[in-house]
């Protein structure tokens, strides 16, 4: 029952508490970080030019981001409301283990811990790629064997797998030294976008929205589901409730603050992107370079291009954060074994940072970017409707639990959020429909294996043995 599993999670398991350290503020930067960076820098660019695949939308990708940030808020205010209830480490995979059951948060785990990862990877691919475009621009370059995987000519991207490893050593250094860097790192990239809009909004040519749809409504929704990778860092965020100073409090606070400052910049961002360029001759790899240097401010667009670096690392360093605090809650509630959320003295878990940031460093360094992008967003949109769905359920089954937040219009707004994730995922290809039902197959024969018997919540799981008594 609900109630059990509600109590279950309140006791120490004995595995060790993660420290205290995250205030509001960082916090927010935390979710800001995570969702501004890849979307604004690269995928904006991507959706309005469109590829070989994909019509562009040109204008319209404005409309993109919206219908991917209406779902995504209807998600935001259900996690919001559970933050308050449950201020512990794990996100996702805590509210579906304690509303819907252990295997629901099972399957929910398991799949945030390779999105995660696969995203740290996407992410480093990239910045290995932007690394690349800023040295050819000193006339100097990487051999390819080194700068790409077997796939696109090479051997191993050996970039990626730096930056990887780098991200790993600073979350190591404990949540306190991550928080301050965040923060930073955050607050030097609203500025650089502020400062992308402000300048870029004197160069805004009207002609350049008409035609506002040049491909119709249906490729919009297909770059609605291409864009939601760019709109949900406040999940992994949430994975970091049980660090928060006060985490009743500032969790839903910090996701909502999170979401609105990043829709708000998207939205003023793609205008200005559209606006100065034409939609046919956006870079899809880097929009607002070539904006930039269409109206002949090319130094600008170097200065863009750097610091778009730094934006995108902070992603990493919010989706690192969320893959090592869902391991970490699943090891505690014995459903991987105990080694795993072992914490040093400083409070953090360095097994599980450590382990995943190795494993995406391998991702990075030998797979292609595409080969390892194809799970992300089905997997989170799957956590949404969870989450979405868990928050309807606990609403009626623990009516009476303490919650620091109320989403509004229930259950009208978390079933919305349930329906749109569902669309947004009817979008995307059967290719990654297979290879997130071969990932979930593992999973589960690892749970039948191991987890089932070793879970808290087994009466007969070996954690509840008493040790034996010595005789003399």
């Amino acid at each position: 029952m609900p109630i059990d599993r509600m109590d279950e999670i309140e006791k120490d398991s004995g595995a060790g508490a993660l420290a205290k350290s995250l205030g509001l503020w960082q916090l927010t930067a935390i979710g800001v970080g995570g969702i501004i960076g890849v979307g604004i820098f690269s995928l904006a660019g991507l959706v309005a030019a469109g590829d070989a695949d994909n019509p562009g939308v040109g204008p319209a990708v404005l409309i993109a981001f919206l219908i991917a940030g209406l779902a995504s808020a209807a998600a935001a205010v259900s996690y919001a409301e559970f933050a308050g209830m449950i201020p512990r480490a794990g996100s996702a995979y805590t509210y579906g283990y304690v509303a819907l059951g252990e295997i629901i948060g099972w399957f929910i785990g398991w799949d945030l811990l390779l999105e995660y990862i696969a995203i740290v990877a996407v992410v480093a691919i990239g910045i290995s790629g932007y690394l690349e475009a800023f040295l050819d621009g000193f006339g100097l370059s990487l051999p390819t064997s080194i700068t790409a995987s077997a796939e696109e000519g090479g051997i191993v991207n050996i970039p990626a797998i730096i930056i990887c490893l780098l991200v790993t050593f600073i979350l190591s250094r404990g949540t306190k030294a991550f928080g301050r860097f965040e923060l930073v790192a955050v607050a030097i990239k609203i500025v650089l976008i502020l400062f992308i809009i402000g300048l870029g909004v004197f160069y805004i040519d009207a002609a350049n929205y008409d035609p506002f749809m040049p491909a119709g409504f249906g490729p919009v929704l297909t770059g609605a589901a291409t864009v939601f990778f760019a709109v949900f860092g406040y999940d992994a965020m949430s994975t970091a409730a049980e660090e928060a100073e006060d985490g009743k409090q500032h969790m839903p606070k910090a996701i909502i603050l999170s979401l609105v400052i990043a829709m708000t910049l998207y939205v003023a961002a793609t205008l200005v992107l559209t606006g100065m360029q034409n939609y046919q001759d956006i870079d899809p790899t880097a929009g607002f370079a070539s904006a930039f240097t269409s109206v002949g401010l090319p130094v600008i667009a170097t200065i863009i291009s750097v610091f778009a670096v730094l934006s995108i690392l902070t992603v990493m360093l919010t989706f690192l954060l969320g893959v090592t605090r869902v391991w970490f809650s699943m090891s505690r509630d014995g459903l991987l074994p105990p080694w795993f959320a072992k914490v040093d003295r400083g409070g953090t878990p360095q097994r599980v940072t450590w382990i995943a940031g190795v494993a995406s460093a391998l991702l990075a360094g030998v797979f292609p970017i595409r080969a390892v992008a194809d799970l992300t967003n089905i997997g989170i949109l799957s956590a949404f409707i969870v989450v979405c769905a868990a928050v309807i359920l606990f609403r009626y089954t623990r009516p009476d639990t303490p919650r620091t937040f109320r989403l509004p219009f229930m259950p009208v707004v978390p079933a919305f959020g349930v329906l749109a994730s569902l669309f947004l995922i009817w979008q995307l290809p059967w290719e990654t429909w297979a290879r997130f039902g071969v990932w979930l197959l593992i999973g589960f024969a690892i749970y039948f294996a191991y987890g089932r018997r070793h879970s808290l919540l087994n009466p007969d799981s070996p954690h509840h043995r008493a040790p034996p008594t010595r005789t003399t």
